[in-house]
C-alpha cells in the first residue's frame, strides 16, 4: 500500500470507525469479539482499499459475512441460555428501560448468527430485505424468514414493550 492510499485508508477508518464499530458490536454484543471482527474486516479491506469505490458499504458486507460464517460464529459467541426473564421494574423507573436493554441483549446473544444480523441490518441500519440479501448473499425470503424467527424470539419475552429500534438505538 503505497503512502496516498495508507493516508485515505487512515482518514477512513478515523472518520468512519466509529459507525463500523456500533455495527460490529450489534452484531457480536461484546465488545472485544467486536473489536476482533473489526480488524478483521479492515485487514481484508485495506489488501484491495486502492480498488474500492465505496468503502463503508464494502466493509460492513465482509463485517456480516465474517460474523455469519459459522466457525466464527464458534469462536465469537458460545451459546448462551436465557431463563425466565426478570420482572419489570416499576413504572416509570429509570432502571427500567435499562432492564429492557439488558433483557433484549440477552435474548439477542441467543440468536443464531444469520437471524442476528438480518436484525441488525433490518431494524439497526434500516436497511431493506433487498438491500439486506444482497450484504448478506442470500435471497429476499431468507432475510423475511430469518427476520420472522428472530421476531418470534423476541417477542417470547413479555416485559418488551419497546421496539428492537428503540432498545437498540
Amino acid at each position: 500500500m503505497d503512502d496516498s492510499v495508507s493516508e485515505e485508508f487512515t482518514a477512513f477508518v478515523r472518520e468512519r470507525g466509529h459507525v463500523l464499530f456500533r455495527v460490529a458490536f450489534s452484531l457480536c454484543g461484546q465488545q472485544h469479539a467486536a473489536e476482533d471482527l473489526m480488524q478483521t474486516a479492515l485487514a481484508r479491506a485495506a489488501i484491495r482499499w486502492g480498488s474500492i469505490d465505496d468503502p463503508e458499504p464494502y466493509v460492513k458486507r465482509i463485517l456480516y459475512r465474517e460474523f455469519v460464517s459459522a466457525w466464527r460464529w464458534r469462536r465469537i459467541r458460545p451459546e448462551v441460555s436465557v431463563g425466565e426473564p426478570p420482572d419489570a421494574p416499576q413504572a416509570g423507573d429509570h432502571a427500567e428501560r435499562t432492564a429492557l436493554r439488558l433483557s433484549l441483549e440477552r435474548i439477542l446473544n441467543t440468536l443464531p448468527p444469520k437471524q442476528r444480523a438480518v436484525l441488525v441490518l433490518r431494524f439497526l441500519e434500516d436497511r431493506s430485505e433487498r438491500e439486506a440479501a444482497e450484504i448478506l448473499g442470500c435471497s429476499e425470503g431468507t432475510v423475511a424468514s430469518q427476520a420472522s424467527r428472530a421476531l418470534a424470539k423476541l417477542r417470547l419475552c413479555r416485559e418488551l414493550r419497546l421496539t428492537v429500534l428503540e432498545v437498540m438505538t
